[in-house]
């Protein structure tokens, strides 16, 4: 049975910050993120090489390399922005973390997801982030530490997904 004392209340509303953080750590844990760097940097240097070059055709590399480049530095953002397109319409978030899972409840919508449902979780500054099971984790929940009625909620929060969930 589970006590009052094994379980974590967050409201909120999310935000783009909310958002970014999740799929930011969902990119860490696929590495993708490794590889957006990659890609931006050979597309940088690419352009730079071209342009530099003496049969480049100079500044018209800038202006096809260097968009190409921001463009798939920004694609988290454009992520970002299109699902809090979707979630903004909810409206306030209550939050529910216990032993067995995570409840969460919004104007037009409730979800409750068994710790089964996640392959573990990552803590970054503001958030504590659950990630799916799935292969390419497109299940996350992202759990603001902003949406806690008290700091020391943030230890029990971490102990609750400890016990439950591994450290990613």
């Amino acid at each position: 049975m589970i006590q009052a004392a094994e379980t974590v209340e967050l409201t909120y509303r999310p935000t783009r910050g909310d958002i970014l953080a999740g799929i930011r750590a969902r990119e860490r844990v696929r590495r993708l993120d490794a590889l957006r760097w990659a890609l931006v940097a050979l597309m940088a240097g690419l352009g730079l090489l071209l342009t530099l070059s003496p049969d480049g055709a100079g500044a018209m590399n800038v202006l096809v390399y260097g968009p190409l480049a921001l463009f798939v530095w920004s694609v988290p953002h454009l992520q970002a922005g299109h699902v809090l397109r979707a979630v903004r319409r909810q409206g306030e978030y209550r939050t529910t973390v216990t032993g067995t899972g995570v409840s969460a409840a919004a104007e037009h919508a409730a979800l409750t997801a068994r710790w089964s449902l996640f392959r573990g979780y990552r803590e970054t500054p503001g958030h504590f982030v659950l990630l799916g099971g799935d292969p390419n984790i497109l299940c996350l929940e992202v759990l603001p530490k902003r949406g806690l009625g008290d700091p020391e909620d943030a230890d029990l929060l971490r102990t609750i997904l400890d016990r439950n969930l591994k450290r990613l």
